[in-house]
């Protein structure tokens, strides 16, 4: 019998819906307080996660659920940096 190997799942905060970890994009506040997008997942710091749909980051925006998950306020230009990269 073959050891089935569980895919995490998270949930997005913009549109809330829960998706395999390896499709949603994760964002970092690090331990300076810096917000980055974190391409390999791996960056120290509370991570959340956003579908890459910039459309799930502006409802994310609207809601303010990426600011009370990572605890911060976050200004426009960063949300407006990381609708930059998303469109990549």
């Amino acid at each position: 019998m073959q050891k089935v190997k569980k895919i995490p799942q998270r949930q997005c905060v913009g549109c809330r819906t829960k998706r395999d970890k390896k499709d949603l994009l994760r964002i970092v506040k690090t331990p300076e307080g810096e917000i980055v997008l974190d391409a390999t997942g791996k960056k120290s710091g509370r991570g959340v996660y956003v579908c890459p749909d910039p459309e799930c980051l502006r409802k994310a925006r609207k809601s303010r659920g990426l600011e009370r998950a990572l605890e911060t306020t976050i200004p426009a230009e960063v949300y407006d940096g990381l609708e930059a990269r998303m469109g990549e």
